[in-house]
């Protein structure tokens, strides 16, 4: 106990904290932001979206470009890392070594984004692109509930799936909370657009 708290007291503020509206918005429009970016800018990869780096990386090999595939394949493996550790941090067992480690994730989260924002443009694409998956996947897998609605923070199409099925059952059955749930889906989706 420090000043009071506790561990499991510190561990339930920094879970109520992490999955408010506010943190779930500010995570959906950053996430969105970074994949339009390293689509745009950074050689037509996606960072966030595995789905689109396995349709590409597909084709890729399809037209005889193995070259070409391996640039899909790297933020696939990065993902893969990132929710790893996710995973890990969540399991607790690094609590007794680090204290407060979902601190530590959006430190390290901030830490390489501040970074990847001032490197310049001659930088491999892949190297944006790769840390971009890593830290995304960690968002992932750290970060997926805004009270108790589940949603995700780098992509759309789940959203997109609960606002309608939530706006369904608050019509046709008239539930209070199933429209609540709509609207919350339906600003997620505003952010992310």
């Amino acid at each position: 106990t420090v000043y009071g708290r506790t561990k499991e007291n510190e561990r339930h503020i920094m879970r109520a904290t992490s999955t408010t509206l506010r943190f779930a918005l500010l995570l959906t429009v950053a996430n969105a932001f970074l994949d339009s970016y390293t689509y745009l800018s950074r050689g037509g990869v996606f960072a966030n979206v595995q789905t689109g780096n396995m349709i590409f990386g597909a084709m890729r090999l399809s037209e005889g470009r193995p070259a070409d595939a391996v640039a899909h394949l790297w933020p696939i493996l990065a993902f893969f890392a990132g929710v790893g550790l996710a995973a890990h941090l969540k399991s607790g067992r690094v609590d007794r070594y680090l204290p407060h480690p979902l601190r530590w994730a959006m430190l390290l989260q901030a830490t390489v984004l501040a970074v990847i924002g001032f490197l310049p443009a001659t930088v491999p694409n892949s190297y944006v692109t790769v840390s971009i998956s890593f830290v995304a996947a960690m968002q992932i897998g750290l970060f997926r509930t805004v009270g108790d609605l589940t949603y995700m923070p780098v992509a759309t199409t789940g959203n997109l799936m609960r606002l309608v099925e939530a706006g369904y059952t608050g019509l046709a059955d008239h539930d209070r909370t199933a429209r609540e749930a709509s609207r919350i889906y339906a600003v997620l989706t505003a952010f992310f657009t």
